[in-house]
């Protein structure tokens, strides 16, 4: 009885080790493909962001005019990225309302509406002064040291007005304002404005714009957030509101 009471322990013994062994062999290929797997997805987010920041330059600075038809294919091939990022990229853009994508007619570059930007900036002069004011109030450290930053170059851009640096500042700064104002609802809304007014402003600035005055409109902006200033940065982002507004009205 003894033999046989330990000849069974020792079988349960081996049972419970084989499927201790069997579960760790199973996490450890559960681990090995997510290993595999996580790179592939944070490269596919890397170049969807890629094949988007890359595309609305494009828009936004009239190399794909309005009303121009995208392919997929041609874009990947421009690009150098795959088709699924460019497809990904081109949904966020018709979310921006930067391209329409349409039944049977494929992706078409949308058409610039001026009454459209009027009534656009009725609604970012109130998002932008309450962003302003809780980017001053609430910015870390090393955010204010990059809108210092930001407000140097625009200065620089004002005094050579160079367009080409003064447009990629501006994406810089409305960036850095979304995530500085730790208001998520607001950067949101904001985001669905912001490729339609840049662009809206290359197609007219060089006939109608300030390009001076509105790189140093923004650069005061970001100095008022560096320095906690919380009014002031209200202030300054209405003046530039009026500014960008008597713009547009400009442009009639």
């Amino acid at each position: 009885m003894a033999d046989s009471s330990k000849r069974s322990g020792t079988a349960r013994a081996a049972l419970a080790g084989t499927g201790r062994s069997r579960r760790k062999s199973g996490a450890t290929i559960e681990q090995s493909r997510s290993s595999k797997q996580a790179p592939f997805l944070q490269n596919d987010v890397t170049l969807t962001d890629r094949a988007y920041s890359q595309l609305e330059e494009l828009i936004v600075t009239l190399q794909l005019p309005p009303g121009t038809a995208l392919s997929e294919l041609v874009l990947a091939n421009r690009l150098g990225i795959g088709r699924t990022p460019i497809r990904e990229a081109l949904q966020r853009l018709s979310r921006d309302g930067l391209v329409n994508i349409l039944a049977r007619r494929g992706v078409l570059v949308s058409e610039i509406d001026l009454r459209a930007q009027l009534r656009l900036l009725e609604v970012r002069r109130e998002l932008e002064r309450l962003m302003a004011r809780g980017a001053a109030e609430r910015a870390t450290p090393e955010q204010r040291a990059r809108f210092s930053e930001i407000a140097s170059g625009m200065r620089q851009a004002a005094s050579k007005s160079d367009d080409l640096l003064f447009m990629r500042l501006d994406q810089k700064f409305n960036t850095l304002v979304a995530a500085a104002s730790r208001n998520e609802f607001a950067s949101r809304a904001m985001g669905l404005m912001h490729g339609l007014s840049r662009r809206f402003w290359y197609q007219h600035y060089k006939e109608a714009a300030d390009l001076p005055l509105a790189a140093r409109l923004h650069a005061e902006v970001a100095e008022a957030i560096v320095e906690h200033r919380v009014d002031a940065a209200g202030e300054a982002s209405d003046k530039l509101i009026d500014y960008i507004e008597s713009f547009a009205r400009s442009t009639l």
